[in-house]
């Protein structure tokens, strides 16, 4: 079945919808019917799929967007920041320990999504109560974690770009601590961690990479046989191929590529 990736946000996730009778070309801003409401996103591409392929009902692209569709949506935009001002001070009155990040509106403004960071768990009914007498509608407030508060903030990194999280990362992949260890990082919490304070997300782009080029090398500490006799692996250079030995006999050192290596 043929189906159209949308996205509604930047660097945002991509999601699955029908289209049969629309004519439609990529990059067009579409209206769709979402678990959230209707809302307005960007066509990113066309891709044939197996129904097997689907996690959860498909939903149709209503229409392509109009004048009218566009001018509600930045209007709905203009409203946000003052939704966000009122949502934090209503939160210092409730006594609770939150930030609040960000807010959007459903296209016809059925519902009003406020996004919020907090350590711990909250409850947070009054100050549902209390924003449902002021904007009239539904009122969703959704708690999200570290990495996706620093997506919808923005930043700057430590390599000083963008932080990748939001410009082109949709959905956030796991990194531990054994990709660092295998890429021979230095396990400083400072170095390895993003402005969210998790792990960097670009630990996992060469971690692929890294565990092919070590299937060449010996590993730390073996005992390996070159045309100098024997030694003991000391240190490793994975990207160039290269190991560093030391002789026990004459306590003598030296980089030598893996072609060096008899057994």
């Amino acid at each position: 079945m043929n189906v159209a990736l949308v996205q509604f946000k930047e660097a945002g996730k991509k999601y699955y919808f029908s289209y049969n009778g629309l004519e439609l070309e990529k990059n067009d801003l579409v209206v769709v019917e979402t678990s959230r409401g209707i809302e307005i996103g960007k066509v990113y591409l066309f891709k044939e799929i197996e129904e097997t392929d689907l996690t959860q009902e498909l939903k149709p692209i209503l229409r392509r967007a109009t004048e009218g569709d566009l001018k509600e949506d930045e209007y709905n935009q203009t409203l946000e920041a003052g939704i966000i001002d009122k949502a934090k001070l209503l939160a210092i009155q409730n006594e609770l320990e939150i930030k609040v990040l960000g807010a959007e509106y459903t296209l016809d403004r059925k519902r009003l999504l406020i996004y919020f960071e907090s350590e711990n768990r909250v409850d947070f009914r009054n100050l549902v109560k209390d924003l449902s007498e002021i904007y009239h509608t539904r009122i969703e407030l959704r708690q999200i974690g570290p990495r996706d508060a620093a997506k919808m903030i923005g930043g700057i990194g430590p390599c000083g770009l963008i932080l990748c999280c939001t410009t082109f990362i949709g959905e956030f992949d796991t990194v531990s601590i054994k990709m660092a260890k295998n890429q021979n990082i230095a396990l400083n919490p400072q170095k390895i961690s993003g402005v969210c304070g998790k792990l960097l997300c670009c630990i996992k782009y060469e971690d692929d990479v890294y565990t092919e080029l070590k299937l060449t090398l010996p590993d730390m500490n073996q005992m390996i046989k070159t045309e100098k006799g024997e030694g003991k692996v000391i240190d490793l250079n994975i990207i160039a191929q290269k190991i560093r030995v030391r002789y026990p006999e004459s306590g003598a050192m030296e980089w030598i590529t893996v072609k060096d290596i008899l057994t």
